[in-house]
């Protein structure tokens, strides 16, 4: 058995090509696999009544996969976080919590999106709040379903303009947060997304070697995350990881 892990797709009408890149990969995936997408499937998303084909083809091919034998565990992230439980029966997908704990090859490991990891950006994580705020998201899905475009609009606009004028630092985790949020699930391994900074970092702590992951985006090219129970190389290392990019058509 193989666990897959993606992230940050942000998938979105605008970008055809990785649409067709992740629904050709799901095409690939057998039942003898799970996949985990931690976060940002979609650039957007403002309810499971959201419009377009470009959607409508993504959930079909998820269903597709899911059919097939496949499970598909999906978590929230900073743009999809209005994702519900229409869209997990429209999909087969398992909605899993941010964070979530799971036995991985006998490891212990820990699963989030990783925005809630960046507690430097005080100004972000008091948005988050409010938008993951269940009272909030009821009132958000009550508006009318052109309101709801407008504002998605309007929240990537401000998030691009914010973005450019952070420090760097800002935007990435903080390792204090790490360590506490390991600590506080026991975890040996952590695997996120979120900061678009893939790599395999060593942790010590509890007398116990550690690793955070940190999954790629799929903005010029799709990127998997293989972890099995058996040990592969990748770029020149030896460990259970195995990360593939995929290119996009």
């Amino acid at each position: 058995m193989a666990s897959l892990f993606i992230s940050d797709l942000h998938l979105h009408a605008s970008r055809p090509d990785i649409c067709r890149c992740f629904t050709g990969f799901l095409e690939t995936l057998d039942k003898t696999q799970t996949l985990y997408i931690l976060g940002d499937l979609f650039e957007t998303w403002v309810g499971d009544d959201h419009p377009g084909s470009t959607y409508a083809a993504v959930k079909q091919a998820l269903k597709r996969c899911t059919d097939a034998g496949t499970p598909v565990h999906l978590m929230h992230g900073n743009r999809d976080f209005l994702l519900g439980e229409r869209f997990a029966g429209e999909t087969g997908c398992t909605l899993l919590e941010d964070p979530s704990v799971i036995d991985l090859c006998g490891r212990r490991a820990l699963l989030m999106h990783g925005d809630s990891l960046c507690t430097d950006d005080g100004e972000y994580q008091a948005l988050r709040k409010q938008l993951r705020n269940p009272q909030w998201q009821q009132q958000a899905l009550s508006l009318p379903l052109p309101e709801r475009l407008e504002m998605a609009d309007m929240a990537r606009e401000h998030s691009s303009l914010s973005s450019r004028d952070k420090d760097s630092y800002l935007m990435d985790v903080n390792q204090g947060a790490v360590v506490q949020v390991m600590d506080e699930h026991r975890a040996e391994l952590l695997i996120h997304g979120h900061t678009h900074r893939p790599g395999i970092h060593q942790l010590s702590g509890n007398g116990r070697p550690r690793q955070r992951v940190v999954l790629g985006d799929w903005y010029k090219q799709g990127s998997v995350l293989t972890v099995t129970g058996i040990t592969v190389k990748s770029s020149g290392t030896t460990n259970s990881f195995s990360s593939t990019l995929m290119s996009v058509r």
